[in-house]
């Protein structure tokens, strides 16, 4: 969210301005800087990213330091990765299928919230903050990778078929 905040500034200083990001027509995240998306609040998207990471790291020191929380946090937390996966995935769609770009950087955004959400998610059933079967309860304890890996296993074929001409020529 770092970078991409910076090169943001850089390109409303000089509309001419590359990103290093941007290599090849397909993978092009000045396109995606430019494009009304990447302001969808009226903002640059990247400065929510830099609070929001924010406070994702302050929970996991907090946590380090070994504080608790109640019920009530790690649902709006929850909550909160869940907005981030929700408004990933609007943005995933932009790109691929509005924009015709891809910013690596964000890909990278996109893949940090998905790992991010899903395992909250996972933690929250888990420890019965999240109402939900036995059976679920036990698959998340013992196999939290598998919906992550999926959902970022499905982001990745939509973008390897959504320019397979591009990738194979």
């Amino acid at each position: 969210a770092w970078v991409i905040t910076i090169d943001k500034f850089k390109l409303l200083e000089n509309p001419n301005f590359v990103p290093g990001c941007s290599l090849n027509p397909v993978v092009s995240c000045g396109n995606i800087m430019k494009s009304d998306q990447a302001s969808a609040f009226g903002f640059p998207n990247p400065m929510m990213g830099l609070v929001a990471y924010g406070i994702v790291i302050c929970v996991g020191v907090s946590l380090l330091a070994r504080a608790t929380f109640p019920r009530w946090y790690w649902l709006t937390f929850n909550a909160g990765t869940l907005f981030g996966v929700a408004f990933c995935t609007w943005l995933q769609f932009q790109s691929l299928y509005r924009i015709n770009s891809l910013c690596l950087w964000c890909s990278l955004a996109w893949v940090a919230t998905i790992i991010m959400f899903w395992y909250v998610t996972s933690f929250n059933v888990r420890n019965g903050f999240l109402p939900a079967p036995r059976w679920a309860k036990s698959f998340f304890g013992e196999f939290t990778w598998v919906l992550p890996t999926l959902h970022i296993g499905i982001i990745g074929m939509l973008i390897l078929t959504r320019w397979w001409d591009f990738w194979t020529s």
